[in-house]
């Protein structure tokens, strides 16, 4: 019901955001011309188009909408699905989907292969006794491919028993059509059906026993059809002249591979004799006798579109890009149904996996802990600081009492040793990623923007360092993680490192375009005015390169989550990329989906963040 709420409320919004954006288009009066960035700012009903449109598209191919309006539409299809499988057999064999009768198709392929094998056999450089004896035998071959299509020599019974499918069919098709099929309900099957959990509540997709009327009648329909096409696969025109000249055959060939000597000639045997057994399926029959099976297939096909009814309709609109599919014991989605999750499932995913008692593999998602302070004060103060101090560190006397002084303290304070309060830290997979990041994009733009500037302003610089730079930049961030992961191990150092080096060739490239397009005009000025050169870098080349050096930032942020994803795929025992390896590995769609949306929020937040940061930073971009 929520979700059937919801898909209404966005069409109701993608609707009046297209009207409210044609009427603002026609009344709104504005003095920028075309071009000037003035004219993209507001617009925030477009915003509510595209978010609207976006989640629209998920909601129908995922099949949410069409769960939430048609709740019993997958079962009923799950029993016409039941209804296909068990006609493909005899359907496939006709020409409805394909072009050709399954016996046209055998009787084309094997005589084909028949007329390659004469071609071959006419260039070997075989004794005219052997070929004599591999021709006839082909044509013995051919002959028998040939009588499979005859009347003449057709099993007997045959046409009867196609007669009686045909028969069996055309009262499918007409029990169908009859209200009164299959009869009364059966109410302890109908308790059991509807007891069964509801679509997509459990790990069988779809409840495969009937839970309607509709489903009721294809579910029988599908019992009844599949005996029929039991008989019918059991069906071979196997007349005796047919088995008579296939057992010659084989009797010759084993009597000529006997006495065969040449590599070639054994080859040329092998082939005829994989034909010949083909032959011996006795799938091909007379064409006459298969028109009465065909057209009640057809009577059979139109009865069923008339009892889907409004079935169909869903089935294209409310169910797109996809079908369900029966198997032995459960029907399953497939198509964008199945590999695209539905919203309100990987919602669902996203809660239970929140609760910080529940996480993923153990640790929670986006969490906090209560950490001491004597850790923080261990990771951030030196032990060697303690060395500094003048004095010797404690011992221990003849009694054992051991003597702690001031130096000891120190070293107590800066490795952590002492009692202290605990402050909340966040954790999680997702505070993992984020740290890794923001660590990352630091040490890059820490080294990388300096280094760019000095690249821009020195001859020496830009020729000591751009072979450097341009050296490993266009490598792909992947082909290093291999490596980086062996020399640091899985720990978050080598992950870090990987992003500050995709990181670092961002922002000294970025900087280095910032510095070198700095106009002469504003240089000559500051030095007409007597600005030192400390000055000029303060006031002008800097804030001239603030446009390249934040949307470099952009960049790198963008390029660091695409790495350290993929990273973390491949060494990592938390983050983001790891929760999705595992889903990967156990085919779980729904949290798949749950983390590529997880990380394009963030991606979203940080781009939103840097927005802000340039609009407040240099406002001025694009008003010279």
């Amino acid at each position: 019901m929520i979700v059937a709420i919801l898909y209404i409320a966005l069409v109701i919004v993608l609707a009046w955001s297209i009207m409210h954006g044609r009427k603002v288009i026609r009344t709104e009066r504005t003095d920028a011309v075309f071009g000037n960035p003035i004219r993209t700012q507001g617009g925030y009903h477009w915003v509510a188009c595209g978010v609207s449109s976006l989640l629209l598209v998920w909601f129908t191919f995922s099949w949410d909408a069409g769960r939430a309006f048609f709740p019993n539409a997958a079962n009923e299809l799950c029993q016409v699905a039941k209804l296909n499988r068990a006609i493909n057999p005899i359907r496939s064999a006709f020409p409805l989907d394909n072009r050709h009768l399954l016996g046209t198709r055998i009787l084309s392929r094997d005589l084909h292969q028949i007329e390659l094998l004469s071609e071959e056999l006419s260039k070997l450089d075989l004794p005219d006794a052997d070929r004599e004896n591999l021709s006839a035998l082909i044509d013995d071959v051919r002959e028998a491919l040939v009588l499979q299509a005859s009347s003449e020599y057709m099993a007997s019974g045959i046409s009867e028993r196609f007669q009686d499918i045909a028969i069996r069919i055309e009262q499918l098709a007409l029990d169908l059509q009859n209200d009164e099929f299959p009869g009364p309900v059966d109410e302890a099957q109908m308790a059991e059906a509807l007891a069964q959990p509801g679509w997509g509540e459990s790990s069988t997709e779809i409840p495969v026993l009937p839970q309607t009327e509709r489903g009721r009648i294809f579910d029988a329909a599908a019992e009844i059809m599949a005996g029929i096409t039991k008989d019918y696969s059991e069906t071979r025109n196997d007349g005796p002249e047919l088995v008579k000249r296939i057992e010659e055959i084989r009797q010759r060939i084993g009597e000529l591979e006997a006495a065969a000597t040449q590599e070639t000639y054994k080859d040329i045997l092998g082939d005829i004799e994989k034909i010949s057994k083909r032959v011996d399926d006795f799938r091909v029959f007379p064409t006459q006798v298969t028109k009465g099976v065909e057209a009640s297939l057809v009577l059979l096909e139109k009865a069923m579109q008339d009892r889907q009814g409004a079935l169909r309709f869903i089935d294209t609109w409310a169910l797109p890009g996809g079908d369900i599919l029966a198997g032995n014991n459960a029907c399953s989605e497939q198509g964008s149904g199945r590999w695209l999750p539905k919203p309100s499932d990987t919602l669902a995913t996203f809660i239970w996996m929140a609760d910080p008692a529940q996480g993923y593999k153990g640790f929670p998602l986006f969490w906090y802990k209560m950490k001491p302070v004597s850790e923080m004060v261990d990771f951030i103060v030196p032990d060697s600081i303690a060395d500094l101090i003048p004095r010797e560190y404690g011992d221990h006397d003849e009694q054992g009492n051991i003597n702690y002084g001031f130096k000891d303290r120190i070293y107590s304070f800066a490795t952590g040793d002492f009692d202290s309060f605990a402050v909340p830290v966040p954790t999680g997979h997702i505070w993992d990623s984020i740290l890794r990041v923001l660590a990352g994009l630091f040490l890059g733009i820490l080294l990388g923007v300096p280094l760019g500037l000095f690249m821009g302003l020195s001859r020496f610089a830009k020729g000591y360092f751009d072979p450097l730079v341009e050296l490993y930049r266009p490598i792909p961030p992947l082909a290093w993680a291999p490596l980086i992961l062996t020399i640091f191990g899985i720990q978050d150092d080598g992950k870090i490192f990987l992003l500050f080096m995709v990181a670092f060739a961002i922002m000294v490239i970025s900087a280095r375009t910032g510095a070198t397009g700095t106009q002469l005009s504003k240089i000559h000025a500051a030095h007409s005015l007597g600005a030192s050169n400390r000055q000029i870098i303060q006031q002008v080349i800097l804030p001239n390169s603030l446009p390249e050096i934040l949307t470099g930032i952009r960049i790198s942020i963008g390029v660091c989550w695409g790495t350290l994803v993929a990273a973390e795929m491949l060494a990592g025992t938390t983050g983001i990329g790891f929760v999705e390896n595992v889903a990967r590995k156990q085919s779980d769609y729904e949290i798949i989906w749950m983390t590529i949306i997880v990380m394009g929020i963030l991606g979203l937040l940080f781009d939103l963040i840097m927005r802000f940061v340039i609009e407040k930073t240099i406002p001025w971009r694009g008003k010279g």
